[in-house]
């Protein structure tokens, strides 16, 4: 907890005047009982209606000044918990942006996206109900302790029957509880992964009628839930009743010796009014432990959550404090004896792979799924860190450039088109947020898009749904494309970011980008579009299986030949079906 908590530090000023406002409150609270003493004592059983009202006056005051006090508190403890739940969200969620890929996967999506919510929530609830409550609770019951040994040593005795038996309770119960509430947080990361596949895939449940099976599968991981979370909170709630009476039990205690010793002429009426006060003090207070028991528990299982994120420094990008001196690269790419494997699984990806590509040139990348395409790709931009060999770019070895001079000058079109919500010149602005307008409209002119988008009432200003939902695939990967070219890159990675086009639009987009200064790396699925490259990669479970230009490889590679024979052979039933 001592990482997470330490985002309270700028805060301490406000925390500080929190509790010392707090301590104001419980002030009052354990001197009343012995003004209350007094006011029997020496008024109402002396018969001198004077310290009725003096006393009784100082009572009122003083009732004010805790009023005051505890409105104040509650101030400064929201501003404190508020703030600190603030910083510490932006720190994960930038210590997320901050992740390699290898430590990225480490994380399921899911319970990152619980961390970033319900258990920076839960911390800071904690930190404001400490500042207002959780603290105040255990110093109520210490004071009244205290108290009551100055008011009357043999009758407060009677108080201390039990308190070796609580402590040894409350500990185990404590413990118990951080076991139990981190299972419960695990549970529910499951839900929400659970909700976020479903959410994503409706198209999907919709099109396939699997909404009564998905709704099952729901229905299971969230009984895991309630089951632990019925679990812990049984075993929290044994903490009340087993509180309750033991206090109860040193209260009888209280009130019996206590008419004794009154009855003995060894203790006064308003003295054991006062143990009794303060008796019924501690109770109030015990009775917050089941509480402070459970949202303590629930704030350590989610610290320690949350400490695996903020302290997962072993494989963090820095991107500004890692600029270069060099100049932007020529778009020069060359592989030397490169190899990859994930970590943790030592089956490669990527085996022995060396190509080079000149500046300017095209490279098609082809190969059958999980032969290690994308894979490839994303080594270059240093998303996945190599294994093995070298990968040279603009003749520096990859990793000598500062990420963010080599981000920079790379243009990625992944597989998927991602959009973000927003306008359509936002996404686009997105590649290089310093783009005039008039060369966003040009980027997107080159991808085939602007005609597009000149139809749409709002224009470039039309909003873009969650994930691009009201736009059609070709109209995403056309985006997606512009968005690369508007950085101007020396590098520009299409992963099979053309499968949505449909024939003239594909050639008219090759047509334009041919005018680019860019090395291009294309992968694709179509023989038609590798043709027209200056070499094309042919893969096979992460090796290279061949390389070269189209007519080499038909005569080299049987793979490649058999791809290209299918895919004539669809083409020409394709055009016997459309002529008949």
């Amino acid at each position: 907890m001592k990482t997470v908590f330490s985002y309270a530090k700028p805060y301490k000023w406000p925390i500080i005047i929190a509790i010392i406002l707090m301590l104001t409150e419980l002030s009052v609270e354990l001197i009343q009982p012995l003004l209350i003493a007094k006011i029997i004592d020496d008024g109402i059983l002396s018969g001198d209606v004077n310290v009725i009202w003096t006393w009784g006056s100082v009572m009122m005051g003083l009732a004010f000044v805790a009023l005051f006090s505890g409105v104040i508190n509650s101030y400064f403890a929201a501003h404190a918990a508020q703030s600190f739940a603030f910083d510490l969200r932006q720190a994960l969620f930038r210590q997320v942006q901050a992740f390699s890929m290898a430590t990225f996967l480490r994380f399921p999506t899911a319970g990152l996206i619980t961390r970033l919510t319900s258990d920076v929530n839960m911390a800071q609830n904690v930190l404001f109900m400490a500042l207002r409550i959780m603290m105040r609770a255990p110093l109520l019951v210490l004071g009244s302790l205290i108290m009551a040994f100055v008011v009357n040593v043999k009758l407060a005795l009677y108080l201390l029957i039990g308190a070796p038996v609580l402590l040894v309770f409350l500990v185990i119960m404590a413990r118990k509880g951080v076991g139990y509430f981190s299972n419960v947080q695990k549970r529910l990361d499951r839900v929400n992964r659970v909700i976020q596949e479903n959410l994503q895939a409706v198209r999907l449940i919709k099109a396939y009628l699997r909404g009564a099976y998905e709704a099952s599968r729901f229905s299971k991981v969230a009984d895991y839930l309630r089951r632990d979370t019925v679990k812990a909170m049984r075993m929290m709630e044994l903490i009340l009743p087993v509180l309750l009476f033991i206090m109860n039990v040193s209260l009888m205690a209280v009130l019996w010796f206590g008419a004794i010793e009154i009855g003995n002429g060894d203790a006064q009426v308003g003295e054991l009014v006062a143990i009794v006060n303060y008796a019924m003090r501690m109770t109030g207070a015990f009775s917050m432990f089941a509480f402070i028991i459970v949202a303590l528990s629930r704030a350590k299982a989610s610290s320690e959550r949350m400490e695996e994120v903020l302290l997962a420094n072993e494989d963090l990008e820095h991107h500004n404090s890692e600029s270069s001196s060099m100049t932007r690269f020529d778009g020069d790419l060359r592989f030397e004896n490169v190899s990859f494997h994930y970590p943790g699984k030592p089956e490669p990806i990527l085996d022995n792979v060396s190509f080079h590509v000149a500046p300017g040139e095209k490279l098609a990348i082809m190969g059958a799924t999980g032969s290690g395409k994308s894979t490839l790709l994303n080594l270059i931009p240093r998303i996945f860190e190599a294994t093995e060999g070298k990968i040279y770019v603009g003749g520096v070895e990859v990793n000598e450039w500062g990420l963010k001079d080599l981000r920079d000058a790379i243009g990625l079109v992944p597989q998927q088109s991602i959009l973000f919500t927003g306008s359509i010149l936002e996404n686009l602005s997105w590649g290089d947020v310093e783009a005039a307008p008039d060369e966003l409209e040009e980027a997107a002119k080159k991808a085939q898009i602007h005609e597009s988008i000149d139809l749409f009432p709002k224009k470039y200003g039309t909003r873009v749904g969650q994930k691009g939902v009201n736009l059609s695939g070709g109209q995403k990967q056309r985006l997606s494309i512009a968005r690369a070219l508007v950085r101007k890159p020396s590098i520009l990675i299409l992963d099979d970011s053309t499968s949505a086009l449909d024939v003239k639009t594909e050639m008219a987009l090759w047509e334009s980008l041919e005018k680019e200064a860019a090395t291009m790396l294309v992968v694709t699925q179509k023989v038609q579009t590798a043709i027209g490259a200056d070499h094309i990669l042919l893969l096979d479970e992460g090796k290279v299986v061949g390389y070269g230009k189209h007519a080499d490889l038909m005569k080299q590679s049987a793979l490649y030949r058999k791809i290209a024979e299918s895919q004539s052979e669809e083409e020409a039933i394709t055009d016997v079906t459309d002529h008949s």
